[in-house]
């Protein structure tokens, strides 16, 4: 008899300890879905939501050796719309290159011992600016979204990028055909202090 409550009791501590690392189990892959939907699940302000743009997000940002800018437009006529948000991109890819090309030139000529020194910079960034120009009539469009709104009008999402290496070699190409700032150019000090310079924009 005794026998028999002892395999009776070890029966039951078995099952005991089976339904309770069932119960650990499930308790445990419960929490893991929790934790999971915790982090997927973003915190915004009571009554925000969260939009997504088109042709927006870490993939357009600078990247190394390019400078990127996204931009929309908007209009009633589709044409249009996309011509805008064209130009506001290529606006903002101006600025962006503009206060890159303006350091680079400083640090460049920061440890340069000529004669005049402000003016080779002023005469420096005037070229340079020339090359920002030409190079932004090239613009590379990387992404283009067009969407109705419900004001029955077209908006036009668009990204763009721009080629450093392009951009530094139409330096070089710029500065060599001019007699007065060739004789003390040195390009690889300026590309130097210019890839430092996209270093910095890149993500």
């Amino acid at each position: 008899m005794y026998k028999n409550d002892y395999k009776h009791f070890k029966l039951n501590k078995m099952k005991t300890r089976r339904i309770f690392t069932m119960v650990i189990g499930i308790s445990c892959f419960a929490l893991m879905i929790c934790m999971s939907g915790c982090k997927a699940k973003q915190v915004v302000p009571k009554g925000e939501e969260i939009v997504d743009l088109p042709c927006n997000g870490p993939e357009f940002f600078n990247k190394k050796c390019l400078i990127r800018a996204t931009a929309s437009g908007e209009s009633q006529d589709q044409m249009l719309a996309k011509k805008k948000a064209q130009a506001n991109s290529r606006e903002q890819l101006a600025a962006t290159l503009n206060v890159t090309i303006k350091s680079v030139v400083d640090n460049y000529y920061s440890s340069k011992a000529i004669d005049n020194v402000e003016q080779a910079k002023t005469r420096f960034e005037g070229l340079t600016r020339q090359v920002v120009e030409q190079q932004l009539s090239g613009v590379s469009t990387i992404c283009e979204k067009l969407t109705k709104t419900k004001q029955n009008t077209f908006k036009c999402y668009i990204a763009q990028e721009l080629n450093g290496e392009e951009i530094l070699q139409g330096i070089q190409k710029k500065i060599s055909s001019d007699e007065k700032l060739r004789l003390d150019f040195e390009y690889e000090k300026f590309k130097n202090e210019f890839n430092k310079e996209m270093d910095k924009g890149s993500k």
